[in-house]
């Protein structure tokens, strides 16, 4: 798998859909990863945050798809749900590195090998990205392709 996953800050979902061709890099504050399935991440990651079931998020249609213009063959932007926001926002260090671990286990399951301090590295900046939001009415969207 080769993935390029861009999360960023946005004013609202016409903004984040905005860049669905181009990417996020040009007009947001973005963190850059790759090599893993980001839509399936941000519902076990919800899942481990909130004890919702990866069933039920998925039901709820969690992540949102703001833009997919290539029908899944291309680039996508996604919205985090509030609910991972605010779990993000609110988490600790030792949280962060708590569900990390939890949601590394879960890849290994699936046969997937993916590193622990890596995962702890994308939910601290996930949540130091969301904590800058503030109050603002802002949201956390990821790009990829």
């Amino acid at each position: 798998m080769s993935t390029i996953i861009k999360f960023f800050v946005a004013p609202d979902h016409a903004a984040a859909a905005a860049v669905v061709e181009v990417g996020p890099d040009d007009f947001f504050e973005s963190l850059t990863f790759g090599n893993f399935d980001v839509e399936e991440a941000l519902i076990e990651w919800e899942s481990i945050f909130t004890g919702q079931t990866f069933e039920d998020l998925v039901s709820a249609d969690v992540p949102e798809v703001v833009a997919d213009p290539g029908d899944g063959q291309g680039p996508v932007v996604l919205a985090a749900s509030r609910a991972l926001q605010d779990a993000l926002a609110a988490a600790d260090e030792q949280l962060l590195v708590e569900v990390s671990r939890l949601w590394v286990a879960e890849r290994a399951a699936d046969g997937e090998v993916f590193d622990e301090g890596i995962a702890v590295r994308i939910l601290s900046g996930l949540a130091d990205l969301v904590r800058a939001i503030g109050r603002k009415p802002e949201g956390l969207y990821c790009w990829t392709a």
